[in-house]
């Protein structure tokens, strides 16, 4: 995987070492973070299921001022760490052990400018990602990635990619 705009543009990052990770595509998450542009610029950011931290990792390059990392893997967890220390993000990447949707739940409203998630498909994980995000806006910016096949409540700004959707949630 690689970095696609930013700072860090081109620069190698590595996904973690288990075969439940499916990291998103550099086409997706070139779109994603195309998307979220205008919204990144100093922004702090929430990357819930991070996996190898990419999303965060992609919108630090593109000027997000920091980003916290959800994560509870072991190998993903050391995947993220890897990746920030090797693009030297230093403070600016904060790494949380923890369960996404607990995380989550302790928040308050527009406690992130931008929030990422990507959780393992096929779960109900991204449905109920949605329904914590349209009980407490925790974000002013959400995009939840999901199998086409699955629709999530309350929004209807879905972007396909294949079998990929992104639903995006605004305040």
């Amino acid at each position: 995987m690689r970095i696609v705009a930013g700072r860090w543009r081109g620069r190698r990052i590595a996904a973690p070492k288990d075969a439940r990770v499916r990291p998103t595509g550099d086409r997706v998450r070139e779109a994603w973070l195309s998307i979220v542009q205008p919204w990144l610029a100093g922004a702090r950011v929430l990357d819930l299921f991070a996996g190898s931290g990419a999303l965060g990792l992609e919108a630090l390059s593109r000027g997000a001022e920091i980003v916290d990392f959800v994560e509870q893997s072991p190998a993903s967890l050391a995947a993220i760490r890897a990746n920030a220390a090797a693009l030297d993000a230093g403070a600016a990447a904060m790494v949380h052990r923890a369960d996404a949707l607990r995380f989550v739940d302790e928040l308050p409203a527009h406690a992130y400018d931008v929030a990422f998630a990507d959780p393992p498909w096929d779960t109900g994980l991204a449905t109920k990602v949605a329904e914590q995000w349209l009980a407490v806006p925790y974000a002013d910016l959400l995009g939840i990635e999901h199998r086409v096949n699955e629709t999530l409540p309350g929004s209807n700004d879905r972007r396909r990619y294949g079998d990929t959707v992104i639903t995006f949630y605004r305040t």
